[in-house]
């Protein structure tokens, strides 16, 4: 059958371009190799946080920001320096996504019917000059029903459009390769597979049961990046970071396999910044998990203590909740790949959060109710049941019995009990003024200052040793694969580009299998809030493009 456009993938990005095309009354053909019940992808997994730029929320919260600062931030983080080349088209998306940020994106949100919690939280908070990595202000929005609650719009729509007979949505269907005639694309073939009756995230059959062959005028790439690949994500490793991880926990469903990375350089589509990901340091291994080597990321306030394996602590601007990447680099340069928090009850009641829908049950299932209970004394229900199921966390009355725990879990005497101690009497000195030259100190201080941190993140500044302030918590913080920040090489039109620098005739792509733009958006680092808004983005940006 011919269509119009094929789209590969239902995650996020697929369904925001097929959304467009249904407007334009394309005719859509989409595919995806998992069941139906997988439809939206990754975001479903989502904390639903999307980087705005002045928003409504933010200024109701006396946060003042604007294009110009949110530029500034997102070129100090980038810092793209391959601008000849592999930078090009990333530094246009990413000037045209700042854009979007800070004009339609937020109102386009509100027309899908999406709406926000009211806190914005304050993500990648950099650390270092105002030039520098990182948030100069709060700019992390989080969907009200989290990540369920940003995919439905689009999900609705295109299940509707397929019932009405406006698209064919095929799920099971596995792109094997993609068809080239004339130096053009020209359509899809592949594996039919197998019905594979799942709960959403967990491994699905493999198993084919026939083939197909499709056509189309264009096809749409939108199949993800390459998280669950570990052997792949260990291949492209950066040198800059150390030497990969032995041990990672997966952020991502088996799924997110890259092989339509592959597929689509086979076909003549070029992928460039292989070597920029984002993984993050504060991964935990699920007590219980949906998919193999399922990992959780912690979402950290800005108080506890983070120590390498070794005890020593991090500096500037290695703190919970700065700088991922730097973090990630240091821990890597260790010999070692994880890391340790070192904190007390009164911390993690109020500044520990676990990144994920399914983690979040209140925002979830928007229970204004449930919510309020994160006021009171404890850490959220989620929280508590990593402390109490989950193999990374020592819980002691003491510091020697916490520091001896550590070890026992690690398996080795890698601690010193004296030498932590030390360094947390030294930090615990300094809690006595509202002033100090302790750098995460200050920080902590600074963060209490805007008024969503004083309310809902960042702990009443005690001491660590504080009788009162405990028990003490140690967490051990395992590596956890998320995102592909390199990808196929697309131009403002979505269209991937060859070797050459030229379109692929036919050929289009959205979502993280482009960097989310232009073959890495984010250049070296990400500000968060950016990658499911990323494949909104590119997403609309193609679909609009075929409308026409």
């Amino acid at each position: 059958m011919q269509y119009d456009v094929i789209v590969i993938g239902a995650g996020l990005a697929g369904l925001t371009a097929a959304c467009q095309l249904i407007d334009a009354k394309k005719k859509v053909l989409l595919v995806d190799q998992e069941p139906a019940n997988s439809i939206g992808g990754q975001a479903f997994w989502s904390f639903g946080g999307l980087f705005l730029v002045d928003s409504p929320e933010q200024r109701r919260l006396g946060i003042k920001d604007n294009k110009e600062l949110a530029w500034q931030d997102w070129r100090g983080s980038a810092n793209f320096d391959r601008l000849e080349d592999e930078d090009y088209w990333a530094y246009e998306w990413a000037k045209a996504y700042v854009d979007f940020a800070a004009g339609e994106k937020y109102n386009w949100l509100k027309k899908h019917g999406i709406k926000f919690f009211p806190v914005v939280g304050w993500a990648e908070r950099g650390g270092s000059l105002a030039g520098g990595h990182g948030n100069s202000v709060p700019r992390f929005h989080i969907v009200w029903g989290t990540g369920p609650a940003l995919v439905e719009p689009f999900a609705k729509k295109v299940l509707q459009a397929s019932e009405n007979g406006q698209i064919d949505y095929l799920p099971r269907h596995q792109v094997t390769e993609l068809i080239v005639a004339n130096n053009a694309i020209t359509g899809i073939c592949g594996n039919i597979l197998e019905n594979s009756i799942i709960r959403r995230g967990e491994k699905s059959s493999r198993e084919a049961v026939g083939t197909f062959e499709y056509t189309a005028d264009a096809v749409i790439v939108a199949s993800g990046g390459i998280g669950a690949n570990i052997d792949l994500v260990k291949k492209n490793w950066p040198s800059r970071l150390g030497a990969p991880p032995k041990n990672m926990v997966a952020g991502v469903p088996a799924y997110v396999d890259g092989k339509m990375l592959e597929i689509t350089e086979r076909a003549g589509g070029r992928i460039v910044n292989r070597d920029r990901m984002w993984h993050y340091t504060e991964g935990l291994k699920n007590w219980d998990p949906i998919w193999e080597n399922h990992g959780i990321r912690i979402l950290p306030g800005p108080s506890s203590m983070w120590f390498d394996a070794l005890g020593n602590r991090f500096i500037a601007p290695n703190f919970p909740g700065f700088d991922t990447l730097s973090t990630l680099e240091a821990i890597q340069k260790t010999g070692h790949d994880y890391s340790w928090f070192i904190l007390t009850e009164k911390i993690i009641e109020k500044e520990f959060a676990l990144s994920g829908s399914e983690q979040n049950p209140d925002l979830t299932n928007k229970s204004i109710k449930d919510v309020l209970k994160r006021v009171l004394p404890g850490p959220p229900a989620a929280v508590q049941a990593f402390k109490d199921n989950g193999e990374d966390f020592v819980i002691a009355h003491s510091l020697k019995e916490l520091v001896e725990g550590m070890n026992r879990l690690s398996g080795s005497d890698l601690l010193d009990f004296m030498h932590i101690k030390e360094q947390i009497l030294a930090r615990d000195r300094e809690i006595e003024n509202v002033f100090s030259k302790d750098a995460q100190i200050t920080a902590l201080h600074g963060a209490r200052n805007y008024i969503g941190d004083k309310l809902i993140r960042a702990a009443k500044p005690h001491k660590i040793l504080d009788p009162s302030a405990g028990p003490l918590i140690a967490v051990r913080l395992n590596i956890l694969t998320r995102k592909t920040l390199g990808g196929l090489q697309t131009n403002l039109n979505g269209q991937v580009l060859n070797d050459d620098g030229q379109p692929v005739t036919g050929l289009f792509a959205a979502g993280e299998v482009s960097g989310f733009g232009g073959g890495g958006i984010h250049g070296y680092r990400s500000l968060e809030g950016t990658f499911v808004g990323g494949c909104l983005f590119t997403g609309l940006q193609v679909g609009k493009y075929l409308s026409k």
